[in-house]
Parts: C-alpha cells; sequence; structure tokens
C-alpha cells in the first residue's frame, strides 16, 4: 500500500484531492489553498484546462440523456462523481424519466459530505464510501442492491476516474469485474485523460502526483481496450466535444484536442 493508498477517505484539507482540484477548475468553491495551488499550475500548463473540464461535464451530460432517453436506462451507477455541479447525473436522467435510480459512489470525505446534502429527500438516489480501485466492495454493499436490480440493465459511468488508477492496479480488471455482474443491455460509460493532443498534459501531471490519487494519461488503442466485448455506440472513442455534440456551445468544438480527454459510450451484448 502506497502513501496515496493510505490518505484515501481522509479529510486532509492541507493534500491536494482531486476532486476539489477539478472543483476548483470548474468554477466551484468547495477547495482549500493546496487544491487551488494544484489547480493553478495545472491550467498554467494546459490553458485550456477549464473549458476541458467544462467539456467532460458536458459529456456526462448528454451520455446520461442518451441512456435514459434513446437506450431506455432507468438505473445508473456513477463511480468517482465527484463534487456536485450544475447538471447531476439523477437530475439528468430523473428529469426524463422520474422513476430512474441512481447510485453514486466516492471516497472523498468532502465529496461524501456535499452528496448527502444534495440527495437528502431525493427518492431512487443515494452516495456509497467506497473506493474504485475495489470493484469487490461496492459489488457487495448492501444498499446497492436495495436501489439498483442486477436482473435489469445498468448504466455504469467512470467518467474522469479511471485515470486515477494505475497500470500497476490493473484498471482493465477493475472495468471488467464491475461489468461482470450486470445483464446484457447494459451500458459502460468513460471518460479519460490523455496527451495524445497536448504533451503539456505529462508536465501537469507531475503536480497531480502531490494530490491524494495520482493521475496517468492513457491514448486513444488504451482507452478503446476498455471496451472490449462491448458494442461501441456511434461515433465510438473520441474527443469529448464530438461525443454526440446537441448544438449547445463549445469553445472546443473546432480543436477538440484542447480537451485533452477521450470518451465513449458502450453496450454489453
Amino acid at each position: 500500500m502506497t502513501d496515496s493508498d493510505d490518505r484515501q477517505g481522509e479529510f486532509r484539507p492541507d493534500i491536494p484531492s482531486p476532486a476539489r482540484v477539478y472543483n476548483y477548475i470548474l468554477g466551484g468553491k468547495d477547495h482549500y489553498p493546496a487544491d487551488r495551488v494544484v489547480a493553478e499550475n495545472t491550467m498554467a500548463a494546459i490553458p485550456s484546462a477549464r473549458d476541458a473540464a467544462l467539456e467532460n461535464r458536458g459529456f456526462l451530460r448528454r451520455a446520461a440523456r442518451y441512456l435514459a432517453a434513446e437506450a431506455g436506462l432507468r438505473q445508473f451507477l456513477d463511480i468517482g462523481t465527484g463534487l456536485p455541479s450544475n447538471g447531476q447525473v439523477h437530475e439528468v436522467v430523473q428529469g426524463i424519466a422520474p422513476e430512474s435510480r441512481v447510485v453514486y459512489v466516492d471516497n472523498d470525505p468532502v465529496v461524501l459530505a456535499h452528496g448527502r446534502d444534495m440527495l437528502h429527500g431525493v427518492d431512487g438516489t443515494t452516495i456509497l464510501r467506497h473506493d474504485l480501485r475495489d470493484p469487490d466492495s461496492i459489488l457487495g454493499d448492501p444498499e446497492l442492491h436495495r436501489l439498483l436490480d442486477f436482473d435489469r440493465p445498468v448504466a455504469l459511468l467512470l467518467v474522469a476516474v479511471l485515470h486515477f488508477v494505475a497500470d500497476s492496479e490493473d484498471p482493465d480488471e477493475v472495468v471488467r469485474r464491475l461489468m461482470k455482474p450486470l445483464p446484457p443491455g447494459s451500458h459502460l460509460v468513460i471518460s479519460h485523460g490523455t496527451d495524445d493532443g497536448d504533451d503539456d498534459v505529462e508536465k501537469a501531471l507531475e503536480e497531480n502526483y502531490k494530490t491524494s490519487s495520482s493521475a496517468h494519461v492513457r491514448t486513444r488503442p488504451r482507452v478503446e481496450a476498455f471496451f472490449d466485448d462491448l458494442e461501441l455506440i456511434e461515433p465510438g472513442v473520441v474527443w469529448t466535444p464530438i461525443w454526440r455534440p446537441d448544438g449547445a456551445s463549445s469553445p472546443l468544438f473546432d480543436d477538440p484536442a484542447r480537451s485533452v480527454c477521450y470518451a465513449g459510450v458502450a453496450r454489453k451484448p
């Protein structure tokens, strides 16, 4: 177990948290000085960082809409949800189908506190404390099975979180283990950081290695491999701004590589 592993789940405002760094980049208010230092360094190294973060949130909302409105899913498991922002998964899918059920999972104590407050009184939702790198703990939680019926299709959302799982921690096995008990018709949603279009991303990650979870960029073929044995939904694995754009204004649409993030959705046959 590494030192960063020991810090997982502890409230340590002196140690930057990926969720709080992301919150600062998005213009939120739930962060501390240590988070702001990392965020500012990241934005200095990657000038498009704020737009890229907004594009990732836009992808999440479009994917959730697709799953609820077109694919007809009514059960959602969002792991690594991060701090609340506009257009959370339950807001999107319950706006389309009020009977939809959403389980959020995170291990950051600040995320959990804000998530529980956000979901208070919201039927069909909960937030659970688990680490993505321990899929058996997630799958074994009775509260998960109280809300989600694994005999019916489930959407598994891993949005901007797999890049915090090192190769040594076998992210492919993490994804396989999470998808294995889900029935046919279930879907997998992934967005993942990359340096394919921007060499400065690696420099920015030098700062992320000081946070409670280190980050690891991956290439497009490597991200596509997470969808092995699944049926990719058109347009496949692409830059976040060009995954089924909805006509909303996008500052990165003409230069999507500046989003430094790939995205895709696939169906389990």
